[in-house]
Protein backbone atom coordinates (compact mmCIF):
# COMPACT_ATOMS: atom_id res chain seq x y z
CA UNK A 1 0.00 0.00 0.00
CA UNK A 2 2.65 2.49 1.08
CA UNK A 3 4.94 1.39 -1.73
CA UNK A 4 2.19 2.06 -4.22
CA UNK A 5 1.59 5.55 -2.78
CA UNK A 6 5.29 6.38 -2.88
CA UNK A 7 5.42 5.22 -6.48
CA UNK A 8 2.48 7.47 -7.40
CA UNK A 9 4.03 10.49 -5.64
CA UNK A 10 7.39 9.86 -7.28
CA UNK A 11 5.68 9.64 -10.64
CA UNK A 12 3.91 12.94 -10.08
CA UNK A 13 7.16 14.63 -9.08
CA UNK A 14 8.91 13.33 -12.17
CA UNK A 15 6.04 14.54 -14.34
CA UNK A 16 6.18 17.99 -12.72
CA UNK A 17 9.94 18.21 -13.25
CA UNK A 18 9.56 17.16 -16.87
CA UNK A 19 6.84 19.74 -17.47
CA UNK A 20 8.93 22.46 -15.81
CA UNK A 21 11.99 21.44 -17.74
CA UNK A 22 10.00 21.42 -20.96
CA UNK A 23 8.79 25.02 -20.36
CA UNK A 24 12.30 26.17 -19.56
CA UNK A 25 13.69 24.40 -22.59
CA UNK A 26 11.08 26.06 -24.77
CA UNK A 27 12.12 29.51 -23.52
CA UNK A 28 15.82 28.69 -23.85
CA UNK A 29 15.27 27.37 -27.37
CA UNK A 30 13.45 30.59 -28.24
CA UNK A 31 16.40 32.64 -26.97
CA UNK A 32 18.81 30.59 -29.05
CA UNK A 33 16.60 30.75 -32.13
CA UNK A 34 17.41 32.82 -35.22
CA UNK A 35 13.72 33.57 -35.70
CA UNK A 36 13.79 37.18 -34.61
CA UNK A 37 10.15 37.78 -35.57
CA UNK A 38 9.04 35.03 -33.20
CA UNK A 39 11.36 36.33 -30.48
CA UNK A 40 9.91 39.82 -30.91
CA UNK A 41 6.32 38.53 -30.81
CA UNK A 42 7.00 36.52 -27.65
CA UNK A 43 8.88 39.39 -25.99
CA UNK A 44 5.86 41.66 -26.45
CA UNK A 45 3.60 38.93 -25.05
CA UNK A 46 5.82 38.62 -21.98
CA UNK A 47 5.78 42.41 -21.60
CA UNK A 48 1.99 42.63 -21.81
CA UNK A 49 1.72 39.86 -19.21
CA UNK A 50 4.04 41.94 -16.97
CA UNK A 51 6.74 39.27 -17.16
CA UNK A 52 9.29 42.02 -17.57
CA UNK A 53 12.42 40.01 -16.77
CA UNK A 54 11.78 37.53 -19.57
CA UNK A 55 10.73 40.31 -21.93
CA UNK A 56 13.89 42.23 -21.15
CA UNK A 57 16.13 39.28 -21.91
CA UNK A 58 14.58 38.93 -25.35
CA UNK A 59 14.65 42.69 -25.99
CA UNK A 60 18.37 42.69 -25.19
CA UNK A 61 18.93 39.91 -27.72
CA UNK A 62 16.84 41.68 -30.37
CA UNK A 63 18.35 45.16 -30.07
CA UNK A 64 21.41 44.53 -32.28
CA UNK A 65 19.31 42.48 -34.74
CA UNK A 66 16.82 45.27 -35.35
CA UNK A 67 19.15 48.24 -35.26
CA UNK A 68 18.45 50.47 -38.24
CA UNK A 69 15.16 48.74 -39.11
CA UNK A 70 11.71 50.29 -38.88
CA UNK A 71 10.67 47.91 -36.11
CA UNK A 72 13.51 49.17 -33.91
CA UNK A 73 11.50 52.18 -32.70
CA UNK A 74 8.89 50.02 -30.99
CA UNK A 75 11.60 47.68 -29.71
CA UNK A 76 13.61 50.46 -28.06
CA UNK A 77 10.45 51.90 -26.55
CA UNK A 78 9.51 48.55 -24.99
CA UNK A 79 13.10 48.06 -23.90
CA UNK A 80 13.17 51.32 -21.94
CA UNK A 81 9.86 50.60 -20.23
CA UNK A 82 10.86 47.04 -19.36
CA UNK A 83 13.80 48.46 -17.38
CA UNK A 84 11.52 51.06 -15.83
CA UNK A 85 8.95 48.49 -14.73
CA UNK A 86 11.73 46.44 -13.17
CA UNK A 87 12.68 49.59 -11.21
CA UNK A 88 16.12 49.74 -12.80
CA UNK A 89 15.89 53.50 -13.14
CA UNK A 90 19.56 53.99 -14.01
CA UNK A 91 19.22 51.79 -17.10
CA UNK A 92 15.74 53.09 -17.88
CA UNK A 93 16.76 56.74 -17.96
CA UNK A 94 19.61 55.90 -20.34
CA UNK A 95 17.33 54.00 -22.72
CA UNK A 96 14.58 56.65 -22.59
CA UNK A 97 17.13 59.32 -23.49
CA UNK A 98 18.62 57.07 -26.14
CA UNK A 99 15.19 56.65 -27.72
CA UNK A 100 14.56 60.42 -27.78
CA UNK A 101 18.00 61.04 -29.32
CA UNK A 102 17.54 58.33 -31.96
CA UNK A 103 13.97 59.31 -32.85
CA UNK A 104 13.60 63.05 -32.17
CA UNK A 105 10.65 63.30 -34.58
CA UNK A 106 8.75 60.43 -32.99
CA UNK A 107 5.47 61.13 -31.24
CA UNK A 108 7.01 59.30 -28.28
CA UNK A 109 10.12 61.50 -28.05
CA UNK A 110 8.53 63.94 -25.60
CA UNK A 111 7.33 61.12 -23.36
CA UNK A 112 10.76 59.49 -23.34
CA UNK A 113 12.58 62.73 -22.50
CA UNK A 114 10.19 63.25 -19.62
CA UNK A 115 10.59 59.67 -18.44
CA UNK A 116 14.38 59.97 -18.55
CA UNK A 117 14.18 63.00 -16.24
CA UNK A 118 11.56 61.27 -14.09
CA UNK A 119 13.89 58.30 -13.57
CA UNK A 120 16.48 60.71 -12.15
CA UNK A 121 13.74 61.97 -9.83
CA UNK A 122 12.95 58.43 -8.69
CA UNK A 123 16.64 57.80 -8.06
CA UNK A 124 16.94 60.90 -5.87
CA UNK A 125 17.90 59.70 -2.36
CA UNK A 126 16.80 60.85 1.09
CA UNK A 127 18.21 64.24 2.21
CA UNK A 128 20.93 62.73 4.41
CA UNK A 129 22.65 61.09 1.41
CA UNK A 130 24.62 62.51 -1.50
CA UNK A 131 22.33 64.60 -3.70
CA UNK A 132 24.08 64.30 -7.08
CA UNK A 133 21.06 62.59 -8.64
CA UNK A 134 18.78 65.24 -7.15
CA UNK A 135 20.77 67.98 -8.86
CA UNK A 136 20.79 66.08 -12.16
CA UNK A 137 17.06 65.47 -11.87
CA UNK A 138 16.44 69.20 -11.51
CA UNK A 139 18.65 69.92 -14.52
CA UNK A 140 16.98 67.33 -16.76
CA UNK A 141 13.46 68.29 -15.68
CA UNK A 142 14.24 71.95 -16.36
CA UNK A 143 15.65 71.01 -19.77
CA UNK A 144 12.40 69.19 -20.51
CA UNK A 145 10.40 72.30 -19.58
CA UNK A 146 12.62 74.40 -21.84
CA UNK A 147 12.13 71.97 -24.75
CA UNK A 148 8.38 71.50 -24.24
CA UNK A 149 7.09 74.63 -22.47
CA UNK A 150 3.49 74.04 -23.59
CA UNK A 151 3.37 70.36 -22.69
CA UNK A 152 1.06 69.14 -19.93
CA UNK A 153 4.03 67.18 -18.62
CA UNK A 154 5.89 70.45 -18.04
CA UNK A 155 3.41 71.32 -15.29
CA UNK A 156 4.18 68.06 -13.52
CA UNK A 157 7.91 68.57 -14.15
CA UNK A 158 7.68 71.91 -12.35
CA UNK A 159 6.08 70.24 -9.34
CA UNK A 160 8.81 67.60 -9.28
CA UNK A 161 11.50 70.30 -9.40
CA UNK A 162 9.96 72.02 -6.37
CA UNK A 163 9.90 68.71 -4.51
CA UNK A 164 13.58 68.19 -5.30
CA UNK A 165 14.47 71.74 -4.25
CA UNK A 166 12.72 71.11 -0.93
CA UNK A 167 14.97 68.09 -0.47
CA UNK A 168 18.12 70.15 -1.15
CA UNK A 169 16.90 72.82 1.28
CA UNK A 170 16.36 70.18 3.94
CA UNK A 171 19.86 68.82 3.43
CA UNK A 172 21.38 72.32 3.65
CA UNK A 173 19.39 73.00 6.83
CA UNK A 174 20.39 69.66 8.39
CA UNK A 175 24.07 70.20 7.57
CA UNK A 176 24.07 73.63 9.19
CA UNK A 177 22.25 72.30 12.26
CA UNK A 178 24.84 69.55 12.54
CA UNK A 179 27.66 72.10 12.76
CA UNK A 180 25.75 73.92 15.48
CA UNK A 181 25.01 70.72 17.40
CA UNK A 182 28.65 69.59 17.43
CA UNK A 183 29.84 73.03 18.57
CA UNK A 184 31.54 74.15 15.34
CA UNK A 185 29.91 77.55 15.54
CA UNK A 186 31.83 79.39 12.83
CA UNK A 187 31.06 76.64 10.30
CA UNK A 188 27.43 76.77 11.42
CA UNK A 189 27.24 80.51 10.74
CA UNK A 190 28.79 80.02 7.31
CA UNK A 191 26.51 77.09 6.49
CA UNK A 192 23.34 78.95 7.53
CA UNK A 193 24.36 81.98 5.48
CA UNK A 194 25.14 79.81 2.44
CA UNK A 195 21.81 77.99 2.72
CA UNK A 196 19.90 81.27 2.96
CA UNK A 197 21.78 82.62 -0.04
CA UNK A 198 21.10 79.53 -2.13
CA UNK A 199 17.46 79.13 -1.01
CA UNK A 200 16.15 82.60 -0.08
CA UNK A 201 12.52 81.41 -0.14
CA UNK A 202 13.10 78.29 1.94
CA UNK A 203 10.54 77.28 4.56
CA UNK A 204 13.43 77.15 7.04
CA UNK A 205 14.41 80.82 6.51
CA UNK A 206 13.06 82.21 9.79
CA UNK A 207 14.55 79.44 11.91
CA UNK A 208 17.90 79.55 10.10
CA UNK A 209 18.21 83.31 10.54
CA UNK A 210 17.55 82.92 14.25
CA UNK A 211 20.05 80.06 14.51
CA UNK A 212 22.60 82.29 12.78
CA UNK A 213 22.21 84.75 15.68
CA UNK A 214 22.64 81.91 18.16
CA UNK A 215 25.64 80.35 16.38
CA UNK A 216 27.42 83.70 16.05
CA UNK A 217 26.80 84.47 19.74
CA UNK A 218 28.23 81.10 20.80
CA UNK A 219 31.17 81.58 18.44
CA UNK A 220 31.94 84.91 20.12
CA UNK A 221 31.42 83.51 23.61
CA UNK A 222 33.91 80.70 22.98
CA UNK A 223 36.50 83.01 21.45
CA UNK A 224 39.55 84.55 23.10
CA UNK A 225 38.70 87.83 24.82
CA UNK A 226 40.64 90.02 22.39
CA UNK A 227 38.45 88.60 19.55
CA UNK A 228 35.14 88.84 21.31
CA UNK A 229 34.15 92.45 20.68
CA UNK A 230 34.20 92.03 16.90
CA UNK A 231 32.36 88.71 17.04
CA UNK A 232 29.75 89.80 19.57
CA UNK A 233 29.13 92.88 17.42
CA UNK A 234 28.37 90.62 14.46
CA UNK A 235 25.94 88.67 16.63
CA UNK A 236 24.17 91.91 17.48
CA UNK A 237 23.99 92.79 13.79
CA UNK A 238 22.36 89.44 13.00
CA UNK A 239 19.94 89.95 15.90
CA UNK A 240 18.94 93.41 14.65
CA UNK A 241 18.38 92.05 11.13
CA UNK A 242 16.26 89.25 12.52
CA UNK A 243 14.14 91.59 14.65
CA UNK A 244 13.52 93.89 11.67
CA UNK A 245 12.53 91.02 9.37
CA UNK A 246 10.54 88.88 11.82
CA UNK A 247 8.89 91.24 14.28
CA UNK A 248 6.30 88.67 15.40
CA UNK A 249 8.48 85.58 15.36
CA UNK A 250 8.36 82.96 18.09
CA UNK A 251 12.14 83.43 18.28
CA UNK A 252 11.97 87.22 18.85
CA UNK A 253 12.43 87.09 22.63
CA UNK A 254 15.32 84.64 22.49
CA UNK A 255 17.07 86.61 19.73
CA UNK A 256 16.76 89.77 21.83
CA UNK A 257 18.33 87.94 24.79
CA UNK A 258 21.29 86.92 22.63
CA UNK A 259 21.68 90.57 21.68
CA UNK A 260 21.71 91.68 25.32
CA UNK A 261 24.14 88.92 26.22
CA UNK A 262 26.37 90.07 23.36
CA UNK A 263 26.39 93.61 24.77
CA UNK A 264 27.35 92.25 28.18
CA UNK A 265 29.99 90.06 26.56
CA UNK A 266 31.59 93.06 24.88
CA UNK A 267 31.61 94.97 28.18
CA UNK A 268 33.14 92.02 30.04
CA UNK A 269 35.80 91.50 27.36
CA UNK A 270 36.74 95.17 27.48
CA UNK A 271 37.07 95.11 31.27
CA UNK A 272 39.21 91.97 31.12
CA UNK A 273 41.53 93.43 28.47
CA UNK A 274 41.76 96.72 30.35
CA UNK A 275 42.80 94.88 33.51
CA UNK A 276 45.46 92.94 31.63
CA UNK A 277 46.77 96.13 30.10
CA UNK A 278 46.87 97.83 33.49
CA UNK A 279 48.84 94.91 34.87
CA UNK A 280 51.20 94.97 31.90
CA UNK A 281 50.20 91.48 30.82
CA UNK A 282 48.24 92.25 27.63
CA UNK A 283 51.23 92.85 25.36
CA UNK A 284 52.88 89.62 26.53
CA UNK A 285 49.66 87.64 26.06
CA UNK A 286 49.25 88.94 22.50
CA UNK A 287 52.93 88.35 21.74
CA UNK A 288 52.65 84.77 22.98
CA UNK A 289 49.71 84.21 20.69
CA UNK A 290 51.51 85.74 17.69
CA UNK A 291 54.57 83.50 18.14
CA UNK A 292 52.53 80.34 18.68
CA UNK A 293 52.37 77.97 15.75
CA UNK A 294 49.09 78.49 13.92
CA UNK A 295 47.01 75.36 13.44
CA UNK A 296 46.46 74.23 9.89
CA UNK A 297 43.20 75.45 8.43
CA UNK A 298 40.52 72.79 8.06
CA UNK A 299 38.08 72.67 5.20
CA UNK A 300 34.48 73.12 6.25
CA UNK A 301 33.57 69.57 5.20
CA UNK A 302 36.29 68.12 7.47
CA UNK A 303 34.65 69.53 10.57
CA UNK A 304 31.81 67.06 10.86
CA UNK A 305 34.03 64.71 12.83
CA UNK A 306 36.16 67.17 14.79
CA UNK A 307 35.37 70.36 16.68
CA UNK A 308 37.73 73.19 15.74
CA UNK A 309 39.03 75.65 18.38
CA UNK A 310 36.77 78.70 18.60
CA UNK A 311 39.68 81.10 19.04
Amino acid sequence: MFKKQRAIIAGLLVTAVLITGSCKSSYERLKESNDRAKQYQQAVKFYNKKQYSKALELFELLTPKYRGLSEAEDLFFYYAYANYNLKDYTSARYHFKNFADLYPSSTRAEECRYMSAYCYYLDSPIPSLDQENTTKAIETLQLFINLYPKSERSVQAGKLIQDLRDKLETKAYNNARLYLDIGDYLSAVMAFNNALRDYPDTKYAEEMEFLTVKAQYLYAKNSAEFRQEERYTQSMTYADQFAEKYANSKYTKEAAEYRKDSERGIANAKRYLARLEAEGKLAKKLADRDTAKAPQQQSITDKHNQRSPQQ
